[in-house]
């Protein structure tokens, strides 16, 4: 099978929100594919109809040659999904959760005692077993929920930001785990808002912004693609008001954009060694201090920058305005 799962124009309106716009991609046998985008973006939505959690308003689903909406028990059977919000009971143990799940999935005894077993080792939660989930750490409830996803080794694994929230070292063992079971032959499908983690791990990126999917590639093409542009980051000293310097630096000549990213403004140009000395100069005029300057390569932030014309950090740190806030405040959430 070479497609293992294919959206069609996949859409969804809560009432007058319009969450998902006409999203239409194919995750290929195999392969890890990820869909990169800031919180409120459509990522879970898009991934809740995938599952058959939602229903789209239209447009189909097809995962393992099954129609979703025709066929979820099938569709069922061979995803394993980690959702964004744990599905674990806080009252049980980490043991008791994996046979509950295990009994949901129709194994036996004797596998169930298998497969959780292996999970837990998998995991490094063999010495916490017994101990109640409401007393792990992010970390550890985190490992748990994807222990839970693989119990009956489905062929395609569904992950709703897998690594969010997550200390470095767990993140990594994550990541591994990721790798190692897409080695073993299953596809992955992953939503993030990290760069970094989309650039390391995934074999193609869709970016998703307000509902719609802008592109589709690999990192390494789409970082291709803004060859030539160069990015300059500057820190400044003391500024609280940094979104005050973007239309103003955006007036120099050889500039093409300016966003904020995590308290720093990053600068695209084709032109950066000409475009320098008018921006150090500008900051000097206006009264701004240059604590640290730096010149980057080109690099999948700014390809994200490019096509959506913000930075997916700074949307990611901001949630006044995401999709998860508009449906609570709506109560669709």
């Amino acid at each position: 099978m070479d497609s293992a799962i294919r959206v069609e124009e996949l859409t969804k309106n809560f009432g007058s929100l319009l969450a998902v716009d006409h999203v239409k991609f194919e995750v290929k046998s195999k392969e890890i594919f990820g869909l990169l985008g800031p919180n409120g973006a459509g990522k879970t939505t898009t991934i809740r109809m995938i599952c058959g959690m939602l229903t789209p308003t239209s447009g189909t689903v097809v995962v393992a040659g099954f129609d979703v909406s025709q066929k979820p028990q099938e569709v069922k059977r061979r995803i394993g999904l980690v959702p964004d919000i744990s599905n674990l009971f806080g009252e049980l143990s980490a043991r008791v959760n994996l046979e509950f799940f295990g009994k949901l999935y129709g194994l036996n005894r004797a596998t169930r005692k298998e497969r959780i077993d292996y999970v837990l080792g998998l995991f490094q939660l063999r010495e916490r077993q017994h101990n109640l989930v409401k007393f792990y750490s992010k970390g550890m409830h985190r490992r748990l929920t994807i222990a839970a996803a693989l119990l009956h080794q489905p062929e395609i694994l569904i992950m709703d930001e897998p690594t969010s929230g997550l200390d470095a070292q767990t993140a990594r063992l994550v990541r591994e785990i990721i790798r190692d079971l897409n080695k073993e032959g299953r596809t992955v499908l992953l939503t993030t808002h990290q760069i970094d983690e989309a650039d390391r791990l995934v074999d193609r990126v869709g970016i998703i912004d307000h509902g719609k999917l802008i592109t589709l590639d690999t990192p390494e093409q789409l970082k291709n693609n803004v060859q030539g542009v160069r990015a300059l980051e500057i820190r400044l000293l003391n500024d609280a008001d940094l979104q005050r310097w973007v239309p103003l630096i955006s007036k120099v000549e050889g500039v093409d954009q300016v966003v904020l990213a995590e308290g720093r403004l990053r600068i695209l140009s084709k032109a950066l060694p000409e475009m320098i000395p008018a921006v150090v100069e500008l900051i000097a005029k206006q009264g701004g201090q240059i604590e640290n300057i730096s010149v980057l390569q080109p690099s999948l932030e700014d390809a994200f920058i490019s096509l959506t014309g913000k930075s997916i950090r700074e949307e990611s740190l901001s949630k006044e305005d995401s999709l998860h806030n508009r449906l609570s405040r709506s109560g669709l959430r």
